[in-house]
């Protein structure tokens, strides 16, 4: 293990956008940056005033609450980061305001209602296939690149793709493993793009992660998650979207974030770097969960 997580202030001061950040990983990325005293701003498309397509409840401003409740500084603005035009008027917004942009963290999805599990990719519709391209492919893109004159502005600053998983496996659904891999190549290459600014960019994963729609779908609370385990019994070594979300903010608060740079990274590995633990003071570990299953398979 190498550095202990320590909930300090010390990335106070330090300017943060979570895109993507109404729910689920960012929006426990958001809370977690505000517990070490960042300037958070999060984007996204469900306010209280409207909602995206999706239908969820979670709002961005229930995001920047949830920030401010941590110990940080919080903005919520209505983004469509589909929409370049938004994004640039999001930028303009934070280098007025804030002159800067320390922190990146590219979470944005919206393919909750158009992954086809369990059908081959000819089965599937392609308009829900290219849609979620779309949702990811494009508007990280678009984010990434309308942020840079904000991050060039920075001294060291982080880009952090947040995906699913660590390689190239495929992930059991064509058009979901395709985004999904994507996001650690885009982490790549930005990684090596930013290198002689002495920027790091890096891809995250959560392990199983316990968002609201998991929640949902296991028909639970956070209060009783455990008893999804009659469902499934891997939901038991699931963890909070708090989880990843230090992980990410440990990350930051790193001097040595550079060594980290271009690579595909983990909560469970950042948990063993850092030391930090869940919401409950639990350490959930996927990986190693994970390499269990497949011995077992094997």
């Amino acid at each position: 293990m190498g550095m202990i997580w320590k909930p300090e202030q010390d990335l106070k001061g330090r300017i943060a956008l979570v895109a993507g950040g109404t729910r689920g990983a960012g929006r426990g990325i958001a809370e977690a940056l505000g517990e070490r005293g960042a300037t958070v701003y999060v984007s996204g498309r469900t306010t209280r005033e409207a909602r995206s397509e999706l239908g969820r409840p979670e709002t961005i401003e229930e995001t920047a609450e949830r920030v401010e409740r941590a110990g940080g500084k919080a903005v919520a603005v209505r983004t469509d980061h589909m929409v370049p035009a938004q994004v640039e008027a999001l930028m303009e917004r934070i280098g007025r305001e804030q002159g800067r942009l320390d922190i990146l963290v590219n979470d944005i999805w919206g393919g909750e209602k158009r992954s086809h599990w369990g059908k081959r990719y000819w089965e599937s519709p392609l308009d829900d296939a290219l849609a979620m391209q779309r949702t990811v492919m494009e508007t990280h893109y678009i984010t990434a690149y309308l942020a840079a004159p904000l991050l060039a502005l920075s001294d060291g600053a982080l880009i952090a793709e947040i995906t699913d998983g660590i390689d190239y496996r495929y992930r059991g659904e064509l058009a979901y493993s395709l985004i999904k891999a994507w996001g650690i190549h885009m982490a790549a290459g930005l990684a090596e793009e930013w290198k002689a600014a002495g920027a790091a960019a890096v891809s995250l994963t959560p392990g199983f992660l316990r968002s609201e729609e998991m929640l949902d779908h296991f028909g639970v609370s956070e209060e009783n998650w455990r008893d999804a385990a009659s469902q499934d019994p891997h939901f038991l070594e699931s963890e909070t979207p708090l989880f990843v979300g230090r992980a990410l903010a440990c990350l930051a608060a790193d001097p040595r974030r550079q060594e980290l740079s271009g690579r595909a990274l983990s909560s469970w590995e950042l948990s063993d770097r850092y030391g930090f633990t869940d919401r409950d003071g639990r350490r959930p570990h996927w990986g190693a969960y994970f390499a269990t299953i497949e011995n077992a398979v094997h």
